[in-house]
């Protein structure tokens, strides 16, 4: 899937949506792209909390050391095998949820491509499993599981998040490898679940789905 989603809406209904505090202040990006800020959702000793993080693990492959390159970033998990997942999805205290309303993939010919926005019917507010670790290069960061993706999406992308009913997040956030295993390889939500909107707006504009940007002075 893309590297490119939003969590429009303010952080009383994500706080009130998700049963989780603030212990420190957090801000709402407006757009969430691959190694800036974003919101998360974490298991606490007794409550579930709100907090930002970076988006992506760091990555650094052996050509990358070889040539002294800095890290890069990794914020999609698509293979659970991986030596740089393994370890890591086992253990429910690397779990959290990933606060959205849409998620974008590009759509036309490179130069050209716009954004196409996805979003799920009657749920303004939708969770992404995702998995999170405080790391040496980036401090707090976090990244998102996929899945194949639906018929809606696939002409757009074969992976798409793994998106969590709010009767699931509790078995995220503390359930085994299997369940997440479960959730991953579980056929995903229907077509007709689904909203999409296509728009002109080039992909790095930096605009928001039409229908949501007026509400930006409300937030």
């Amino acid at each position: 899937m893309s590297r490119l989603y939003t969590a429009m809406a303010g952080l009383v209904e994500i706080a009130e949506h998700f049963g989780a505090d603030m212990p420190a202040p957090v801000a709402v990006p407006t757009e969430v792209i691959e190694g800036n800020p974003g919101l998360v959702v974490l298991q606490g000793r007794d409550r579930r909390l709100l907090k930002n993080m970076s988006w992506g693990f760091p990555r650094l492959t052996r050509e990358m050391r070889l040539h002294g390159d800095p890290p890069g970033r990794i914020g999609l998990v698509a293979d659970l095998t991986n030596p740089m997942w393994e370890h890591m999805v086992v253990e429910p205290r690397y779990r959290c949820l990933i606060p959205l309303t849409h998620f974008a993939n590009p759509d036309g010919e490179p130069g050209e491509k716009t954004r196409t926005w996805f979003s799920v019917k009657d749920e303004p507010l939708v969770a992404w499993a995702g998995f999170c670790r405080n790391t040496p290069e980036f401090g707090p960061v976090y990244a998102g599981m996929t899945m194949t993706a639906n018929g809606m999406v696939e002409p757009y992308n074969d992976r798409m998040p793994v998106l969590l009913a709010r009767d699931e997040y509790d078995r995220w956030l503390h359930g085994s490898i299997q369940d997440v295993i479960a959730f991953q390889f579980r056929p995903p939500i229907a077509d007709d679940g689904m909203a999409i909107l296509n728009t002109q707006d080039r992909w790095k504009s930096g605009k928001l789905p039409v229908g949501i940007q007026p509400q930006m002075a409300l937030l």
